[in-house]
C-alpha cells in the first residue's frame, strides 16, 4: 500500500512518530511529503498535494497531520475526488473507510497520543469500502452535492 503523508509544524512530532510504524509495521510504501520542521508554516500547502495524490489514484491514502485536524480536513475536502476524514479513535477510521470511502486521513496532533494514532492509522489502511447498496446510495448523494455546488467534474 502506498501512502502519502505530510502535516504542518503542530503535527511533525506526530508524524515522525507514525512514518516508521507505516513502513516496518504496516509494511507500506510511504511518501512523506513535509513539514520536516518545527517552524511554524500553513498547512493548506500540503494539505493540497496530499489530496490530489489520493483523489487521482496516485497513492492509495493519505494521511494529514495538524493541531487539531480540522484545517487539514477542511483544505482536503476542497478538491474533487478527496474525502477527508478527521478521526479521533480506530472505529471512526474503520467507519470513514467504510461507509463514506474516505481515502485521506485527518488527524491531530496535539490532541490524540501516539498509541492511538498507531490504532486509527491501521484501522483506516486495513478498511475497504462497504458494498452495500445503502452506503453506495449515500456516497452517491454526496457526490450529487458536490456537483450541486459547483465542486465536481
Amino acid at each position: 500500500m502506498k501512502i502519502r503523508i505530510a502535516s504542518d509544524h503542530a503535527g511533525l512530532d506526530l508524524k515522525l512518530a507514525l512514518v516508521p510504524y507505516l513502513r516496518d509495521e504496516l509494511g507500506c510504501e510511504v511518501d512523506d511529503i513535509g513539514t520536516h520542521s518545527t517552524e511554524s508554516c500553513d498547512y493548506p500547502g500540503y494539505a493540497v498535494p496530499v489530496a490530489e495524490a489520493a483523489a487521482a489514484g496516485e497513492v492509495d491514502l493519505g494521511i494529514l497531520i495538524c493541531g487539531t485536524g480540522v484545517g487539514m480536513s477542511v483544505a482536503a475536502n476542497k478538491v474533487v475526488g478527496a474525502v477527508a476524514a478527521l478521526c479521533g479513535d480506530a472505529y471512526t477510521a474503520r467507519m470513514a473507510r467504510a461507509h463514506n470511502d474516505a481515502n485521506v486521513l485527518c488527524l491531530g496532533g496535539r490532541v490524540i497520543g501516539i498509541e492511538i494514532a498507531r490504532d486509527i492509522v491501521r484501522e483506516f489502511a486495513a478498511g475497504a469500502p462497504d458494498e452495500g447498496e445503502r452506503y453506495a446510495r449515500r456516497r452517491r448523494q454526496v457526490a450529487e452535492i458536490h456537483n450541486l455546488h459547483g465542486r465536481g467534474d
